[in-house]
């Protein structure tokens, strides 16, 4: 498609990007649009730099790379360079949504979609202010390398999403209810599920205490394992972080013991959602990467580049926000894999603990907090009263030892809002997720 300069490695990035997003407050349109951006990212290897360019004139992507090769120093060896013999050499298209393609749904339909929820939020007093928002992505991308690489997928999500405010005889709680996935069809039949969702919030607004504080053993929900495993471990796992750092590199020494017998943490690039990436933005095909395997530390995510620096293998973990940006280590689909528990099994067995149902939000490196949104007591082995906790908190590597159960289903999650934040790249579409999981000596406050 492209003449590739004499002895340099060169890779051309396409991409073309299309956004629906329409929002009502209040039952009040504020926004219906539709975009689209074309644009290309081309990187050019000499064996000493890189040079790189943007742009969104892709019909002259072939004078962008004639421009950068002049700044370049040719090299005869240039293929032989340990960086750009670990560049994969993949061809072929591999389309995921020609059957649901999302660019085939109407906007009117998309909107129809979105008012069918409104009785839903406007017949329920408690609701002192609501959001409902339809968001969706779809992007197709082309890869093409010097090397020989010659590659076409597409990734999409679309979504439906409330938003709300409750005001309860004083009492004040922000919920929600969202629904990601990769097929529109599945978004016309939540009644049920946004229903109930609004039931358990204001029940739980009526009811809810605050916690005495204190270590307690905690029950993870999914969506809080998720954002655990993301924040704490996935983050750390990044093998740029690590470049250049001994004592990270010592902390971080794999075949190293890091948490419980029957923990297993892994990044994988082909699970449908908002983690979905075939293809990382180098060409390496996605893979299924053991971060911790049976709690001993077993892997770690690359680029081509780390990849090298470190003498391990690219796991397809390169990704860039946009065409605008290069390529960075960044996570797919994080999660926890299944143990062999029930839920109802972990639950039963603790006498007197937590169980953290929704949260807010998450972080952490060495130390996380999580700020639950949705919690209840546990005693005696069953669900009890709900209550308002602030944060849980704990050291990384010391709750990664306490994990002592883990259920046997798994969630992976998507999300349509926000993302992962790295650098000046954010926010970037990823999954997350897994079981329940059980933690001792949680400080709760």
């Amino acid at each position: 498609m492209y003449t590739f300069p004499k002895n340099l490695y060169t890779d051309v990035r396409l991409e073309d990007a299309s956004v629906s997003e329409i929002t009502y407050q209040n039952g009040e349109l504020m926004q219906n649009l539709k975009r689209n951006h074309k644009g290309g990212f081309i990187r050019i290897f000499d064996g000493q730099r890189w040079y790189y360019s943007s742009t969104t004139d892709i019909d002259n992507i072939q004078e962008e790379i004639n421009r950068l090769a002049l700044m370049a120093k040719e090299n005869e060896n240039i293929m032989n360079n340990p960086v750009v013999k670990k560049f994969e050499v993949n061809e072929g298209e591999f389309f995921q949504f020609k059957e649901n393609d999302i660019l085939k749904v109407s906007q009117d339909d998309k909107l129809e979609l979105l008012k069918s929820y409104f009785p839903l939020v406007t017949n329920r007093k408690e609701i002192k202010m609501w959001k409902a928002i339809y968001i969706d992505r779809k992007t197709t991308k082309e890869f093409y390398s010097s090397k020989g690489a010659n590659l076409k997928f597409d990734y999409q999500t679309c979504a439906v999403v409330y938003r709300y405010s409750l005001n309860i005889d004083g009492k004040t709680f922000d919920g929600g209810y969202d629904k990601t996935t990769t097929n529109f069809n599945e978004l016309k039949s939540l009644q049920e599920n946004l229903e109930k969702t609004l039931e358990r919030d204001i029940e739980y607004t009526k009811a809810a205490k605050p916690i005495t504080p204190g270590k307690y053993t905690v029950i993870f929900a999914p969506i809080a394992t998720g954002v655990f495993t993301h924040e704490s471990f996935g983050h750390k796992s990044e093998a740029d972080f690590m470049v250049g750092d001994e004592a990270m590199m010592k902390e971080w020494t794999i075949g190293k013991k890091v948490g419980a017998d029957n923990l297993s943490i892994v990044d994988k690039g082909d699970i449908l959602g908002s983690g979905f990436v075939p293809f990382d933005d180098e060409g390496t095909k996605a893979n299924k990467t053991y971060l911790i395997k049976n709690g001993i530390l077993s892997g770690r995510l690359h680029s081509s580049v780390t990849a090298e620096s470190l003498k391990e293998n690219p796991t397809g973990n390169a990704r860039a926000l946009n065409f605008e940006f290069e390529p960075i280590v960044r996570m797919t689909s994080t999660y926890i894999e299944a143990g062999d528990k029930t839920k109802e099994e972990l639950i039963s067995e603790v006498k007197e603990g937590i169980l953290i149902k929704e949260i807010n939000h998450g972080s952490g490196m060495s130390t996380f907090t999580i700020a639950p949104r949705v919690s209840y007591m546990i005693r005696n082995g069953k669900i009890a009263e709900p209550v308002n906790i602030a944060v849980v908190s704990g050291n990384v590597m010391e709750t990664l030892h306490n994990i002592d159960g883990i259920s046997d289903e798994v969630e992976i999650l998507s999300f349509s809002l926000g993302g992962c934040g790295k650098f000046e790249q954010w926010p970037l579409p990823v999954g997350m997720g897994g079981p329940y999981i059980r933690v001792n000596n949680i400080t709760v406050q």
